[in-house]
């Protein structure tokens, strides 16, 4: 129950972070924005890291490769997903965000060769088709910025891909600082073809709460993690698009419609059906003792 507790308040502090950063849309470019919301992130990660241990440098080359494809991806993720928030309805984009159980399980079956039954891939299908229903190509409501927070969802898949490739060896915040170091260095030349604006004083608290709800969102979600088990934890994150629907209505005046409302609900239920499988599975797999090295 602690790490359900974790999680929801991980996914409510991150969705608050998504609040103030689409404040931030009228008075930052994108670039500066992910820039100076990097710089205080790295910097609270690092620390963070360094007290618990989990600062290192002393890992093999595959796992470097891996956490730098890793902050690759995020750093793609990072633009398709604020771009999509600037120009979107914050609940639009978090539900499309949803799919991401159903996008990694599908590719993990694709490219990493992990077992998918044909209930699971019904889900996943039946779960796309809910994100389509969001997403309406062809509609009225459909713009480009549509389809980045589409490629906002394959890139995160890819990153948490990625992550299944690295040894047990590397620590998960180290893998955290490597993605926010990464993200920021490249925010920071981007923002250079940019024409930097001053900060007002609305503009500084904006950008501090930005900061401050995505590193506790980032310390509640990996806390989440080690104390809660991982089949029971996960639903909770669906606690996210509850807060975007209540916070779009409250600070942006955004009321989603019937369909969006309808997709995200079979991605939701979708989603729970594809953990629950998952976990239920992983229950039934016979348990082979780790040989002790």
């Amino acid at each position: 129950m602690r790490g359900a507790a974790l999680m929801t308040a991980a996914m409510v502090t991150f969705t608050i972070n998504d609040t103030f950063t689409k404040v931030l849309s009228e008075a930052l470019p994108l670039w500066q924005l992910i820039f100076l919301r990097g710089l205080g992130v790295t910097v609270c990660l690092l620390i963070l890291a360094r007290a618990m241990g989990q600062l290192t440098y002393r890992l093999p080359r595959r796992d470097w490769f891996y956490m730098w494809l890793r902050a690759a991806a995020e750093i793609g993720g990072a633009y398709f997903f604020i771009t999509a928030l600037f120009n979107m309805p914050i609940a639009n984009v978090s539900a499309i965000m949803q799919v991401l159980p159903l996008s990694v399980a599908l590719a993990g079956a694709l490219f990493l060769r992990e077992p998918l039954g044909w209930k699971r891939l019904l889900a996943i299908l039946i779960g796309f088709g809910g994100v389509m229903l969001i997403v309406r190509p062809g509609g009225a409501d459909f713009t480009s910025y549509s389809v980045y927070a589409l490629l906002a969802v394959a890139c995160v898949t890819l990153r948490d891909l990625v992550v299944r490739k690295l040894s047990r060896a590397v620590p998960s915040l180290m893998v955290s600082v490597v993605a926010a170091v990464g993200v920021t260095v490249f925010a920071g030349a981007a923002s250079l073809t940019e024409t930097w604006q001053p900060l007002a004083g609305w503009d500084v608290f904006h950008l501090a709460g930005a900061t401050v709800f995505v590193i506790f969102g980032y310390v509640f979600s990996v806390t989440a993690m080690r104390v809660g088990d991982i089949g029971f934890v996960a639903p909770f994150r669906y606690t996210s698009l509850l807060t975007a629907l209540i916070l779009g209505v409250l600070v942006f005046g955004e009321f989603p419609t019937v369909p969006t409302l309808m997709g995200a609900g079979i991605v939701v239920a979708t989603g729970l059906f594809t953990l629950f499988r998952e976990r239920r599975l992983n229950l039934l797999r016979p348990v082979v003792p780790s040989r002790i090295r």
